[in-house]
């Protein structure tokens, strides 16, 4: 945890504090409940982090992206005692922009510091939504915050998702008008990306494909980070001239979504032969 990480779309992790509970479909094969567990941690107990991975930040000099919560959630309920320091290290960083990702954007808005106004500039806010029903759910309750950039992680993505019916509380979809980064208070970045680990779950070409040409139609920067463990069958696994016999395979029944497991490693990150690595300006 620290600089340089090894997530595609940031450039350093920052954990103030450690540890979360799980909420929602995406968080069952959740990678820091394996990792907590490997290292002796107890998982679901949110602790502060040592001063020095706390105050990490202040000795980052250069521009970078911060990804913020790697291995908790920044509105987690348990670390309100400990967020207005973690603001004032992002107050006196602006050169760093922080990316946080929350699963409770219910709690953004009594979490934020009486200056936020219309948005910290150095402050993405974005939500997991792994299925349309978490993109239904988390989507509106993030607009309903002003912010520099708005963002849309769908990863893991276990179904089709579809940001232009997001239903607002006005009973009105999302639709393209506000999907669009130029509306101000809309969607300005997607990040999409398959499911890692032991009991990954497949992910169907065809969802990823939707989701980058809704993006393309709205003119918002798509980033696929990854298959996951699952490789559409056609592709090419990094490192692999043929599969081996062994290999397992699933088929979603549709005649179009056959997936090989064959690592996260050799699946990569290219979708239908290019590399999807957008950034909002």
């Amino acid at each position: 945890m620290g600089k340089n990480s090894a997530i595609a779309w940031t450039d350093h992790t920052w954990n103030p504090w450690q540890g979360c509970h799980k909420v929602s479909d995406g968080c069952l094969n959740c990678y820091m409940f394996r990792d907590m567990k490997r290292f002796g941690k107890v998982p679901s107990l949110v602790l502060r982090s040592i001063d020095s991975t706390f105050n990490a930040p202040m000795k980052w000099k250069e521009l970078a992206r911060v990804f913020v919560c790697s291995w908790s959630d920044f509105f987690i309920q348990e670390a309100d005692r400990w967020r207005d320091s973690a603001w004032e290290i992002i107050r006196k960083t602006p050169h760093l922009t922080y990316q946080i990702l929350t699963k409770r954007p219910e709690r953004i808005k009594d979490c934020l510091p009486e200056d936020w106004g219309q948005g910290w500039p150095n402050v993405w806010l974005g939500v997991t939504t792994e299925n349309q029903a978490m993109a239904n759910l988390r989507v509106p309750a993030l607009l309903k915050i002003p912010a520099a950039i708005h963002f849309v992680s769908v990863e893991p993505m276990l179904e089709v998702v579809n940001l232009a019916n997001v239903i607002m509380p006005d009973g009105d979809h999302l639709g393209n008008n506000l999907f669009n980064h130029g509306t101000g208070n809309g969607i300005n970045w997607v990040i999409c990306g398959g499911e890692s680990g032991p009991k990954a779950r497949p992910m169907h070409p065809d969802w990823v494909r939707g989701l980058r040409n809704q993006c393309q139609g709205a003119r918002v920067p798509f980033f696929f980070k990854q298959w996951g463990e699952w490789l559409p069958a056609g592709q090419r696994a990094n490192g692999c001239d043929e599969l081996p016999e062994s290999t397992k395979y699933h088929d979603f029944g549709d005649g179009r979504g056959i997936c090989a497991r064959v690592g996260k490693k050799a699946a990569g990150h290219y979708l239908d032969g290019i590399e999807w690595h957008q950034f909002p300006k």
